[in-house]
């Protein structure tokens, strides 16, 4: 919940999307008497290409949410800094046969990052629609879950700098999502009914693969199904296919997952069957863990690895500075290199970081 006093005389800026949850975000504000400046991160695709941008959209949007409740709007151009970061970070993992998160990367060097270089420097606090929470403990400021679990991006903030966090500001974190429609209806919020976006951060409707076509291309190899050598069809390129794939794969006869890569014979191998055993893991390593608040004594913890409602209980062990050994209560699907395994205390309230799963 936002508390009046705590805001009083701070200066706040708001990422302002053009999605709802946004827009709910500035209602918020402005419902406690504070008058936030608007800003809308523009990054849209490379040289114009002909893909398929809501930017305009979502522009008008923001720009008709932050007239309503007479807040000033500015385009911040943040074009250069995600095409040259974001973008170079995630096909050098792909490349490498790994899986990226751009979305968890974006909010460290895009919307904390980069608009904080540009702008954000002149503010106490950047607001966004984030469905995530913040709380004093211990006289410092940690990172904890939304009561909506379906929704809750923790897991998507889990990299952000310690000083990043500290300027955080999540309004809606304490709603539902069904709530913040709510209010969005009740206020006829221009975008009240607008879907939320599937795509990649800030690129709308652009389909991932797409996105990686576009720098990578395609490179065709080898499907071979692991228990039996024999070779199934063709891949068009490791790049389009994580570990623990299910949906998508195209061969019949499936169901078939995606099992592991071999990056250097550029060969895909899978595994038939309903959910084989050569499809979980229950051990797995991560390192170079970034604390968010501080470096916590993690032991007994829950953790998730992908953008989903639940959470897995673990013991982690630690094996290096910054490395640890993820040991699961349960098997876990799909792990996969270079995704990012996000740590919670035991209730999952309190999030402390992330790590990048290695090999």
């Amino acid at each position: 919940m936002l508390n009046a006093e705590e805001l009083k005389g701070k200066k706040i800026a708001v990422l302002l999307s053009g999605g709802v949850d946004s827009s709910v975000v500035v209602y918020e504000l402005v419902r406690l008497g504070l008058l936030p400046d608007c800003f809308y991160i523009k990054i849209g695709p490379e040289e114009q290409e002909q893909w398929d941008c809501s930017s305009e959209e979502d522009l008008e949007m923001a720009t008709v949410v932050a007239a309503r409740y007479g807040c000033r709007l500015e385009i911040v151009d943040c074009h250069k800094e995600y095409w040259s970061e974001v973008t170079r970070y995630t096909m050098d993992k792909v490349r490498a046969g790994f899986t990226p998160n751009p979305d968890v990367m974006c909010n460290r060097l895009i919307k904390f990052g980069a608009f904080d270089d540009k702008v954000g420097h002149r503010y106490d606090l950047i607001a966004t629609g984030h469905y995530a929470q913040t709380e004093m403990i211990g006289g410092k400021k940690w990172l904890v879950t939304s009561p909506d679990p379906v929704k809750d991006q923790t897991d998507f903030l889990a990299q952000i700098y310690n000083w990043q966090l500290r300027k955080a500001l999540f309004p809606i974190g304490h709603y539902m999502k069904d709530e913040v429609r709510e209010i969005a209806e009740h206020e006829h919020l221009i975008n009240a009914k607008r879907k939320d976006s599937q795509g990649i951060c800030f690129l709308g409707k652009i389909n991932y693969n797409d996105y990686i076509r576009r720098f990578l291309g395609e490179n065709p190899g080898d499907v071979i199904e692991l228990e039996t050598g024999r070779k199934i069809g063709m891949h068009r390129g490791l790049w389009f296919h994580t570990i623990g794939q299910r949906h998508g794969l195209g061969f019949g006869g499936g169901p078939w997952y995606a099992i592991k890569k071999d990056v250097a014979q550029n060969v895909l191998y899978v595994s038939k069957g309903y959910e084989p055993q050569t499809a979980f893991q229950q051990d797995f390593k991560v390192h170079d863990f970034h604390f968010l608040t501080e470096p916590v004594d993690m032991k007994h913890v829950t953790f998730k690895i992908r953008h989903t409602p639940e959470y897995h209980s673990a013991l982690l062990e630690k094996t290096a500075e910054g490395a640890y050994t993820v040991h699961s209560t349960e098997q876990i699907q799909g792990v996969a290199p270079g995704q990012f395994c996000v740590v919670y205390d035991e209730q999952h309230h309190r999030c402390f970081g992330s790590g990048e799963i290695t090999l």
